[in-house]
């Protein structure tokens, strides 16, 4: 568990924690997830409940006596009330507070069916709001193509390599940031995804040819971290932040709107794109991506109007345009 915060939480919610991380095997950012949305609970629960002064700053309110008692206390009517602080005094969004609804069950379940310490779950019937699927926002093909040429710069190689991978293989960030070089083996790429779950890529063409030319300008010398493939300035693993600087800063070169544009918005773009032109299977982009749901993948099927216009206009009877014979008609 991260140190940051270790000793902030209570023991129930440390515990809870641990049992998610070490045998759910969930993410080091799900579990950092699953404590802030349970800090920010706790905190509107103990001035909900009347053990903390309302007008105190809420987000210094201390959570660390929270205690199974506590908890007991706790009904369904109470996390609907968190839920409308959320909404009316937060502006969460419905999906930010669906994320908050699964932390707390995922929670409470912990509490009723693993750690036996209550008898009741309060968040068995909690539902969650209903989430608007919002289509993804993707780069087009000749978007795609100027923003790999506007790389440019001291680290022109590293920098076109990251790009590349983004748009051709649909890697998430923390994906792209802890590859190895042990990781690529001729042409195909290992990662590990969402639950330390380890998946193949294989690399086009494009992919082969720019990771070949940023290791030949790779640094050697005085690297911190030999296994990392991509590398900072610094000479260590290059971080998160400075990835997601490094596209912002193309984006903009390209005169793209860097707003509207992320890391993550090159992985929709690679979806889209494989899906759009590719005419990859469903199942395949499922395992392309990592995603442990066909759900989750087929909203890149609601993305080419185009392609459903033309499957009705492929119809054999398209193009039969005839006036209907007047005598038949009754």
């Amino acid at each position: 568990m991260n140190e940051a915060y270790y000793d902030e939480a209570p023991i129930v919610i440390k515990d809870f924690l641990s049992y998610m991380e070490t045998i759910r095997g969930k993410s080091k950012n799900t579990i950092h997830e699953y404590y802030y949305d349970l800090r920010l609970f706790f905190r509107f629960m103990k001035i909900h409940m009347g053990l903390e002064d309302g007008k105190k700053d809420f987000d210094s309110i201390d959570i660390k006596d929270i205690d199974i008692e506590i908890i007991k206390e706790i009904t369904l009517s109470d996390i609907y009330s968190f839920m409308s602080f959320l909404s009316r005094e937060r502006d969460n969004s419905s999906s930010s507070r669906a994320r908050k609804v699964a932390s707390i069950r995922s929670f409470f379940n912990y509490l009723t069916n693993k750690a036996k310490l209550l008898e009741q779950n309060p968040a068995a019937e909690l539902e969650s709001p209903k989430i608007m699927k919002r289509l993804p926002k993707y780069l087009n093909i000749e978007e795609s193509k100027k923003l790999l040429g506007s790389i440019d710069g001291e680290h022109k190689e590293r920098d076109f390599a990251i790009i590349t991978l983004f748009l051709n293989c649909g890697l998430r960030l923390s994906e792209l940031v802890n590859i190895n070089l042990k990781n690529i083996k001729n042409d195909v790429l290992t990662v590990v995804g969402k639950g330390d779950k380890e998946r193949t890529i294989y690399l086009n063409a494009a992919c082969i040819k720019a990771i070949k030319a940023y290791l030949e300008v790779r640094p050697v010398d005085g690297v911190k971290d030999k296994n990392a493939l991509f590398l900072s300035a610094r000479k260590q693993r290059i971080s998160n932040k400075t990835v997601q600087h490094i596209v912002k800063k193309y984006i903009k070169a390209a005169g793209l709107d860097p707003e509207r544009y992320s890391t993550h918005k090159l992985r929709h773009t690679a979806a889209t794109l494989m899906y759009k032109h590719g005419n990859v299977d469903i199942r395949a982009l499922q395992e392309i991506l990592g995603h442990e749901s066909i759900a989750t993948t087929e909203i890149y099927t609601h993305v080419d109007n185009q392609r459903l216009k033309n499957a009705v206009e492929s119809n054999p009877l398209s193009s039969y345009v005839d006036e209907p014979n007047d005598e038949n008609e009754s």
